[in-house]
């Protein structure tokens, strides 16, 4: 190959890179860990990546369908609470009727997928933004997850399910720990890595994928030319409930009981993850794994900044300024990602 070509292929691939969704991400990413890397010596230590991980995957599951959601140009103001729902559901039901910790999982899954298809039916069904149709789950959920535990356990907590039969299966697969030269690696970063995986090989590799980018993008000229526009939104629902089951069964495996109250305001930490990954507000663009490295931002600065011994009340604004930064980055990528290489 000529020394010409080589020129004149250089450019374009490099325009090709900056018109990435996840390369802010990546640039931050880089720019935090180096940060703590300088002001912080454990930071660096093994186990201290074992920490920033788990911190990571806690928001990364969920960071993984909420950036599909919103690249399909909706949002899920439930998905905190719901989380807390598939705990709860899960640990009730097992004490409840003395059962096997596993039917306790099995019915949550089933009420979480169940609750997803609900917001994906009424938002087809309605026409009202998914901001209105969440929100008001969101505030169900809220309700039902404080009232219900109060009426069944008497408290706002859930009794302990520990010594019941079938617990130490469902930890070893939702809760487990893997410890290798002093790194450890819990159960959730493998559900992590696994849905990051599957999720951008559903949205780069299939028929799917291209019908999120085009709801996203313009749901009227998507369901023109023949996309299932409220179906496609419906599915990626389903796997807003999905993930949440996934999360509430490491919250309830990893501490044998849950607290009522708890995932009221996640819900924002998953969406700035998922911006901060190079979604946009306005759909129809972003990167699963951009979402997985915003949420892997979450985790180096929440374990960072303790490691410093920095003041812990700057931890939102932190992120806020990225959320900010971030959104202006992307709306700059995507315009250049429009114009194409040249």
């Amino acid at each position: 190959m000529s020394t010409d070509v080589l020129v004149q292929e250089r450019p374009a691939t490099v325009r090709r890179l900056l018109a990435r969704p996840e390369l802010g991400a990546l640039i931050a990413a880089v720019a935090v860990f180096l940060v703590f890397a300088a002001v912080a010596e454990p930071f660096l230590r093994v186990s201290s990546l074992g920490t920033v991980l788990y911190a990571a995957s806690t928001i990364g599951i969920m960071a993984v369908p909420v950036s599909l959601l919103m690249i399909g140009g909706e949002f899920d103001l439930s998905a905190g609470v719901l989380v807390t729902t598939a705990a709860l559901t899960s640990s009730m039901v097992s004490y409840q009727l003395t059962a096997v910790t596993w039917v306790g999982v099995l019915v949550s899954l089933a009420v979480t997928l169940a609750i997803g298809f609900f917001n994906g039916w009424m938002l087809g069904r309605t026409r009202l933004p998914s901001f209105i149709v969440t929100l008001g789950t969101f505030l169900m959920l809220t309700g039902a997850n404080l009232g219900v535990t109060k009426l069944v356990s008497g408290t706002v907590s859930t009794k302990p399910i520990s010594d019941m039969e079938g617990f130490a299966s469902c930890r070893w697969l939702f809760a487990s720990e893997l410890t290798v030269g002093g790194l450890t690696i819990r159960a959730t970063v493998w559900w992590w890595l696994g849905l990051v995986a599957v999720g951008s090989w559903v949205l780069l590799r299939t028929r799917f994928g291209n019908w999120v980018f085009a709801v996203g993008g313009d749901a009227a000229a998507a369901r023109a030319v023949g996309v299932p526009v409220a179906r496609t939104k419906t599915v990626l629902y389903l796997g807003v409930g999905f993930c949440a089951w996934v999360l509430g069964q490491h919250l309830l495996f990893s501490f044998g009981t849950v607290q009522s109250g708890e995932g009221v305001g996640n819900e924002l930490i998953y969406i700035v993850a998922a911006v901060i990954g190079g979604c946009l507000i306005t759909g129809g663009y972003g990167s699963v794994v951009g979402a997985a490295l915003g949420a892997l931002i979450f985790g180096m600065v929440g374990k960072g900044i303790v490691y410093a011994q920095w003041n812990p009340d700057w931890f939102k604004f932190f992120l806020g300024a990225m959320l900010l930064l971030a959104a202006l980055l992307n709306s700059w990528v995507k315009r250049r990602a429009e114009r194409g290489p040249r």
